[in-house]
């Protein structure tokens, strides 16, 4: 009887051991504020209500880069059993890629949160059907950054940036295409406002003599940077705002309001959406179709996507909007909260000038066009 206890117990011990534990690996593209609301947020959250398992949160670097990473990574394990990563986050160019590849699972059908994201950006990710495939873990939006002090009246439209660059030389900044995704909004948004058709490029179709069009559009970008300052990347434009070293330049309006509450920016910093339009974009949620934990990845994203969740870590805390419909936050979020997004960025400003960033094959038309005639 002793030695069936005794038996008994080390199974337990077995069981209970660190040699069962589970590891949900999730790889985040983006800036340091991603990595971080996983690993100081969401993990430990999703550890509590799964003992034994553990949350690895990893990045890859913000802009489109890093979530070419993650593409890079799963595309060499595709001929693996399995791959590193069991949850990635990735922005709209890459998601689009991975699909067509076959590089991801088809999983939102046994994710009960997905019908609350019903909004064309959790099935069209930049031209591409992506339906079934990713759920958005928020919606972000860029805007231009200014100094309310060193900026009386901030220029309202692209045309009137560029003659107040001309007239305060290297008072603007923004990282081009390079460091992050607000100088690739940037220079979509100059496209758009000055390169022709932005609905075209936005919903298409593809035609790829439409960049011939944009020859005048990039030729005065590129004098326009003479003026301004070539930052180190999102967090570099930022930086030098706080500094005082430029007046104005495009940021995320999530790490805007992130930094200022955190006080790395002063509070005479404003937002201002500019006409006729800057891009924003959804993140989203992904398993990889290699995924060794697809039902732990499962369990993970209907947490990520819960609306309280969404309420309090996706809105509250990190200042971005919601992924999933707002309407289902209704009630998990107070008025003070909901209302400090939109301090100066108004509803109505969002659905004027919120723009999608173009179609796939424009986007990558757009940045070969700015190395080429304007980097240069």
């Amino acid at each position: 009887m002793r030695i069936l206890t005794l038996a008994c117990s080390l199974a337990a011990l077995i069981v209970a051991s660190p040699l069962s534990a589970q590891t949900l690996n999730v790889a985040s593209a983006g800036d340091q504020n991603m990595v971080d609301y996983v690993k100081d947020y969401l993990g430990p959250m999703f550890e509590k209500a799964h003992p034994g398992v553990k949350v690895v949160s990893v990045g890859t670097g913000p802009g489109d880069s890093g979530s070419q990473k993650i593409y890079e990574k799963l595309d060499a394990q595709k001929g693996a059993a399995t791959t590193d990563f069991d949850v990635v986050v990735i922005h709209q160019k890459a998601a689009g890629q991975m699909v067509k590849e076959g590089l991801l699972n088809k999983y939102t059908a046994n994710v009960d949160t997905a019908k609350l994201a019903t909004g064309d950006a959790a099935r069209n990710s930049l031209g591409t059907d992506v339906t079934g495939y990713v759920i958005p873990m928020f919606q972000s939006q860029t805007a231009l950054a200014y100094n309310a002090d060193m900026v009386k009246t901030p220029p309202a439209t692209f045309a009137e940036l560029a003659d107040w660059a001309k007239k305060n030389p290297k008072q603007f900044g923004y990282n081009g295409i390079k460091g992050g995704m607000s100088g690739v909004s940037f220079v979509a948004g100059w496209v758009y406002a000055f390169g022709g058709d932005a609905d075209k490029l936005i919903k298409g179709p593809y035609d790829a003599a439409t960049k011939t069009s944009w020859d005048k559009a990039f030729a005065d970008l590129k004098e326009f940077n003479k003026n301004v300052v070539i930052t180190p990347g999102n967090a570099g434009t930022l930086d030098m705002l706080n500094r005082g070293e430029i007046a104005i330049g495009p940021v995320w309006v999530d790490m805007f309001y992130s930094w200022q509450a955190d006080g790395k920016l002063p509070p005479n910093m404003k937002l201002k959406l500019v006409s006729p339009g800057m891009p924003g974009q959804p993140m989203y949620y992904a398993v990889p179709e290699k995924s060794a934990q697809k039902k732990l990845a499962e369990e993970f994203i209907a947490l990520a996507t819960s609306p309280q969740v969404q309420a309090d870590g996706i809105v509250k805390k990190f200042n971005w909007y919601p992924g999933i419909d707002a309407k289902n936050l209704e009630g998990k979020l107070d008025k003070a909260a909901w209302d400090k997004l939109f301090t100066d960025v108004t509803p109505a400003d969002l659905a004027k000038n919120g723009k999608p960033f173009p179609i796939a094959p424009y986007f990558n038309d757009i940045l070969e066009g700015y190395e080429k005639k304007v980097a240069n």
